[in-house]
């Protein structure tokens, strides 16, 4: 059973001054449920997919969870491209491989400004998929990616919103598929995030140097196989800021960012196709922008031996 892994880094607003929110380092924008059913499956060859994300975030938060006054909304879209390879070899009992991610987006804040143009770029050196192996008699897929995020986004030092936020951020993550029971399915994702020191902040900031804090995030899903390769369910991310933010060296208190969300999505598979939908109302968000979004992915994997084990394995679960 073997499906090639996929990763989002989704791009968003990397820079933004707000009223309330002067004292504050936002978190770069990373994958907070672009990834969701069946994740953890891979195997060896190729896959090629495009992402695409609408995001309305009505309200900006302070550190209380409460809305900043006069922070206005935030509107977005964005697009993912990714392609990664699997060798067919083995290291430490797993295939390794490589991939890349390729981002763009367009964000609109208002009165704050607009945005728009190429996001960072995500690479990852190192991937490793074990497979398939059963524990109490139930299927687990796993493995462990090595992701760096580099600068290749838009930035400007005169621009309140930016595409990219002008750092270097190390983003490795941990994925699982298990199975439960027959036509049930349930995947988590769980990184951590560490992010370089900006040199060059936005004026309006008044700093020389700013650094976001390290992050714990995760995505999870439960689905059920309700017929011919369709997966339906529902799917939830979180977010949780776990060290201070710093600006000019200096540690900022008692700012730190979280969100949640939950929603319905579901994922239909036709041979190599696969096709995702998954939508999110965000609860619990403090020190950033919150909302709801949709995330569109069309995945295409080609063609290795596994293939064939992944398609009559998925008949299994009909």
């Amino acid at each position: 059973m073997t499906k090639l892994l996929c990763v989002a880094v989704l791009i968003g607003v990397q820079s933004i001054s707000l009223p309330g929110q002067s004292r504050h380092v936002s978190e770069p924008a990373v994958n907070l449920g672009d990834t969701s059913f069946l994740d953890g499956l891979g195997g060896p060859g190729f896959v090629v997919e495009q992402i695409g994300d609408a995001a309305h975030d009505g309200r900006i938060t302070d550190s209380a969870g409460n809305a900043v006054p006069g922070s206005g909304e935030v509107n977005s879209i964005s697009g993912l491209t990714h392609i990664a390879w699997l060798s067919a070899k083995q290291f430490l009992g797993g295939w390794y491989g490589v991939e890349v991610v390729l981002s763009a987006a367009h964000v609109n804040a208002g009165a704050q400004g607009r945005a728009g143009g190429l996001g960072s770029t995500t690479l990852s050196p190192f991937i490793l998929q074990w497979p398939e192996h059963r524990v109490l008699g139930m299927a687990i897929d796993q493995r462990i990616v090595a992701n760096f995020d580099l600068p290749t986004g838009q930035y400007s030092r005169t621009s309140n919103v930016n595409i990219g936020g002008n750092t270097f951020t190390v983003h490795p993550y941990y994925a699982i598929t298990a199975f439960p029971g027959k036509r049930l399915e349930t995947s988590w994702r769980v990184h951590y995030l560490w992010n370089s020191t900006n040199n060059n902040p936005p004026i309006s900031t008044g700093a020389q140097s700013a650094q976001a804090g390290q992050a714990i995030h995760f995505n999870a899903t439960a689905a059920y196989s309700l017929w011919k390769g369709l997966w339906i369910g529902s799917n939830g991310y979180y977010f949780k800021q776990i060290t201070d933010g710093k600006i000019d060296a200096v540690a900022l208190h008692n700012s730190p960012e979280q969100v949640g969300a939950i929603g319905p999505g579901m994922v239909w598979n036709s041979g190599s196709w696969f096709f995702y939908a998954n939508g999110y109302q965000e609860f619990g968000a403090q020190d950033r922008a919150t909302g709801h979004k949709l995330v569109l992915r069309i995945e295409r994997t080609f063609k290795w031996p596994a293939d064939r084990e992944l398609t009559a394995y998925l008949e299994t679960l009909r």
